[in-house]
């Protein structure tokens, strides 16, 4: 079997990670990959030898309409047997139409549970033969938009379980960090952007604080909106109690060493950052949207909130910093639940079944 995937992200997170760990499992069960990418992107990097093929193209974004070309001559090329197109950014409509004039069954992964107009979905959608979701949350907006079910599988996202693990290196973390042993942790790994909801957990900080004094927030990520949260630390006055690490490549040193991780997003397909915080033995609290509850069962291994309530994610905050024996119980379960359900060979299987699906006509 040859597959070609288009992934067009530029950071090795996200759904450009979750291609790598694809483009691995795939290798090991001897399908052969080729990988067309952003030109400069991580991921090309990356991929080399997990891929017979990597075409790094340049791609200006939805409207590049030149990518078309450049993709489908590459299709024409290789002669896949199927395409895989696996993120939205000019992948998704460029990508499809590319594939449709070669005339390639084509595959959409849709990792985004944003709504599109219904007059939208039923044009757009008809460039696949399948769309692979990774969350029922993002399936359920799909069918609710008029998409006929049976044309949608999900797959959810995967964990590298050996790379996210329970144990930590404490006094590492605390020199890192310049952080003391009294000082309680609260970490969010997400990019600033809108929707992730970073304003909701500044906005609790000061209702923690009452509780917990020495509790810290460290925020990992970049993007847009960095300069203004920066700015509403400055307008409560919590910058001493907020650290801004930028992106990390050593998520997995740190994970386990937070107390809890808190994600108030507003909107969430299912949170990469979430699995990984769960494979860590981290009790997460985070909004009931999205496909965040397929990942955090209430009560079991975190707290679920409502969305845009930053009274809430303090009261949680502060129940949960304070029970250290609630915190490992969550912890472990989380654990328990990454190992069972999001492990990376299970999603390679669950993307090789639709793969069989399609080649066989069903």
């Amino acid at each position: 079997m040859k597959v070609l995937h288009v992934e067009t992200g530029k950071n090795l997170f996200g759904g450009a990670l979750q291609v790598l760990y694809l483009l691995r499992g795939l290798k090991e069960r001897g399908v052969s990959n080729i990988l067309v990418c952003t030109r400069g992107s991580a991921l090309a990097d990356q991929a080399r030898g997990l891929a017979d093929q990597v075409h790094p193209l340049p791609m200006a974004g939805d409207l590049d309409l030149r990518f078309i070309w450049r993709l489908r001559r590459i299709i024409v090329s290789a002669a896949p047997d199927i395409v895989h197109l696996h993120s939205r950014r000019g992948a998704d409509v460029l990508g499809g139409l590319a594939a449709a004039f070669t005339g390639s069954r084509t595959i959409l992964s849709r990792r985004v549970d944003n709504p599109e107009p219904r007059p939208l979905v039923h044009l757009k959608y008809r460039l696949y033969d399948r769309v692979i979701t990774i969350s029922e949350g993002i399936r359920k907006v799909l069918v609710e938009e008029g998409l006929d079910p049976s044309r949608i599988r999900c797959v959810p996202s995967a964990v590298d379980l050996e790379k996210y693990r329970p144990g930590c290196e404490g006094e590492w973390f605390r020199r890192e960090f310049s952080l003391g042993e009294e000082n309680r942790t609260v970490g969010m790994a997400a990019q600033f952007i809108k929707r992730k909801g970073h304003e909701y957990l500044l906005e609790a900080v000061p209702r923690v604080l009452q509780s917990f004094p020495a509790a810290r927030f460290l925020l990992f990520g970049k993007g847009p909106l960095e300069a203004v949260m920066k700015g509403v630390c400055r307008t409560l006055r919590i910058e001493h109690a907020v650290l801004f690490p930028g992106f990390r490549t050593d998520l997995h040193r740190i994970l386990p060493c937070l107390d809890v991780v808190a994600h108030p997003a507003q909107m969430e397909g299912l949170g990469v950052s979430l699995l990984q915080a769960a494979a860590s033995g981290v009790p997460i609290i985070a909004t009931r949207v999205g496909g965040i509850p397929e990942i955090i069962r209430d009560g079991m291994n975190g707290r679920l909130v409502e969305p845009g309530s930053s009274r809430a994610l303090a009261e949680a905050l502060v129940r949960l910093l304070g029970s250290a024996e609630t915190r490992r119980a969550m912890g472990a379960a989380g654990r328990r639940i990454a190992e069972e359900e999001f492990s990376t060979a299970a999603m390679v299987e669950g993307n090789l079944r639709v793969y069989g699906e399609l080649l066989q006509g069903a």
